[in-house]
């Protein structure tokens, strides 16, 4: 069920320490400060798979991660804010964009930054592990506390999703959630790699933007057990010299980025306790793995455990 809490009822000289527990329990441990006591919100959350969807309505305030608080309590998560009317100034890094009604913006919660809301404001936002979006820091750090318009190219397509995944916390059924969280994740990834292809003021944008488009095009081909290098290089009009280079810039290989974007893929399956009776087998082939015993020794040497055992210690816990 959705996590709802409001201000109403709370008395003023409580209503900070109250807010800055709701916002700290919802995203992650934030600094709220008030430019006085009259201060109002709502704020309705909830948990599809491994995002987070939250509904914030306030009045002025500050939302603050400081540097002792991303040491503290690290979350390894990104979150995305979708402004819904009102505005924020966002800092991050170095950086400071002010965001209006109609604009997104990305942030990383390892990093310090500041929201100052100097109007009421509402804002959708989406808060999800960085493994999940299959970006770089440097990456991550080209696209922050930036705005990225709503109106426009697949910006037109994500924000009315966003808004109509926040109108219906309540009826949005957590079975399936691991799912839908994953196609909104690739949905927004997408998005982001649009918008990189759309910065050229970074020298290496070209190149992070068409790596960013590579990961984007294995993500929706996991259950291809035909993908290989020399598929998504044709896919992409290059060589595969030059996709290998890209991928050994980031430290990995194409073989292996595929190989472990389809086990995570297959552990997502096997902890989801709305598929206990599924086959592995099934599991692994819906992956790219249609060999039960090829996929039963990749994932053992991965992770330790054959995927039938993973799946019954997970449960146990």
């Amino acid at each position: 069920m959705p996590y709802t809490a409001h201000t109403a009822g709370v008395p003023a000289k409580e209503r900070q320490d109250f807010w800055q527990d709701v916002v700290s329990t919802a995203f992650v441990p934030l600094e709220a400060v008030f430019p006085d006591k009259r201060f109002e919100g709502k704020l309705r959350a909830t948990t599809l798979g491994a995002l987070d969807v939250i509904d914030v309505d306030t009045t002025a305030h500050a939302a603050r991660r400081t540097p002792k608080l991303v040491s503290s309590a690290p979350s390894d998560s990104l979150k995305l804010g979708l402004f819904v009317k009102g505005r924020a100034r966002l800092e991050q890094s170095g950086r400071q964009v002010m965001i209006g009604a109609g604009e997104m913006a990305i942030y990383d919660t390892d990093r310090p930054y500041s929201l100052d809301f100097d109007q009421p404001t509402r804002l959708v936002v989406l808060m999800f592990p960085r493994t999940m979006l299959g970006l770089s820091q440097d990456r991550v750090d080209l696209l922050s506390c930036t705005s990225i318009p709503s109106d426009t190219g697949i910006g037109a397509l994500v924000a009315p999703f966003l808004l109509r995944l926040a109108a219906q916390l309540d009826e949005v059924e957590v079975r399936g959630g691991a799912r839908l969280a994953a196609n909104v994740v690739d949905l927004i990834a997408t998005m982001l790699a649009a918008r990189l292809d759309a910065t050229p003021a970074d020298p290496d944008a070209a190149r992070r933007a068409m790596l960013l488009r590579i990961t984007t095009y294995i993500e929706g081909h996991l259950g291809d057990p035909g993908l290989d290098p020399a598929q998504v290089a044709a896919a992409h009009h290059i060589s595969t010299r030059y996709l290998h280079k890209l991928f050994n810039a980031e430290g990995t290989t194409v073989a292996a980025w595929i190989r472990e974007r389809r086990l995570e893929r297959c552990v997502r399956d096997l902890r989801d306790p709305h598929q206990p009776g599924r086959p592995v087998s099934a599991i692994g082939a819906q992956w790219g793995f249609p060999d039960a015993s090829h996929f039963s020794r990749l994932f053992k040497a991965a992770y330790g455990l054959s995927p039938r055992d993973y799946r019954n210690a997970s449960a146990e816990h």
